[in-house]
């Protein structure tokens, strides 16, 4: 699944090249919506929840408004470009192309691709989004330690209670915190993880590398995510690899078993 920055990236892409223009194609690749047709909309946002990527449009006569619903799921992505530009993926993959006068955006292999009247209300059940404007560290807290005898490996993920963590900032968050992921939520020093959360992600929100350590470089940019088998950036022990349960499967996890108590 995609990291929370990864998709405000995307939103940060599409309303560049789309935002306040009128759409002069478009073309949705999946059998529920292959008649739709909104040529001649202008989009009025592009916007990010979490995971989860929204572009509102509006009709001709500002009467109908709907939002394009969008989540990358494993595989998908969002490519943004001058009108003309050779495709970077198989047209196969393709499952919706936009179009103003000068650009082209194209979501390619979209594990989630629908219309939505009131988004709004549809994502309702999502908890505090760590890189949207109204941000609660306080009630994303609140929701977290509301399951106690949860592992916060597991609640870390749980986009109902925060939203925008993935698996790779889950094992970093968890080493920089020097919490076991299997901790349960009641034996964690919640506040600190939630704000280190926020602050990670922020920092994070427009690189096209992500970095946990602040080294840039490309074999030095996390501490622990990826790296089993290797020593441990701190004490030198070998980085460990497991499985982490959550409600609907297992999740891989990566910890320092010195640093991480």
């Amino acid at each position: 699944m995609p990291e929370g920055d990864t998709v405000f990236r995307a939103a940060d892409r599409l309303r560049r090249g789309l935002a306040g223009k009128m759409l002069t194609h478009s073309d949705f690749r999946v059998p529920s919506l292959a008649t739709v047709d909104l040529s001649g909309y202008t989009v009025t946002a592009v916007r990010s929840r979490g995971k989860h990527l929204l572009i509102d449009v509006t009709d001709p006569e500002g009467g109908h408004q709907v939002s394009i619903h969008s989540h990358l799921k494993m595989e998908g992505i969002w490519i943004v470009a001058p009108l003309g530009t050779r495709w970077r993926r198989p047209a196969h993959q393709a499952r919706i192309i936009l179009r103003t006068a000068a650009h082209e955006a194209v979501g390619f292999a979209l594990g989630i691709l629908e219309l939505l009247d009131d988004p709004d209300t549809a994502l309702d059940y999502l908890g505090p989004d760590l890189l949207g404007e109204d941000w609660d560290a306080a009630e994303a807290v609140r929701r977290i330690e509301s399951e106690p005898d949860r592992p916060i490996g597991d609640a870390l993920l749980d986009q109902r209670l925060m939203a925008g963590v993935g698996n790779e900032y889950r094992s970093e968050l968890c080493f920089l915190r020097g919490v076991l992921p299997g901790t349960p939520v009641r034996d964690v020093d919640v506040a600190p993880m939630v704000d280190l959360a926020h602050r990670m992600l922020w920092a994070n929100r427009l690189r096209t590398a992500r970095t946990t350590t602040g080294d840039t470089r490309g074999d030095a940019r996390v501490w622990v995510y990826g790296r089993r088998g290797r020593l441990c950036r701190r004490c030198a022990t070998p980085i460990e690899r497991g499985f982490l349960a959550t409600d609907t499967e297992e999740r891989v996890i990566y910890w320092c078993p010195r640093c991480q108590k």
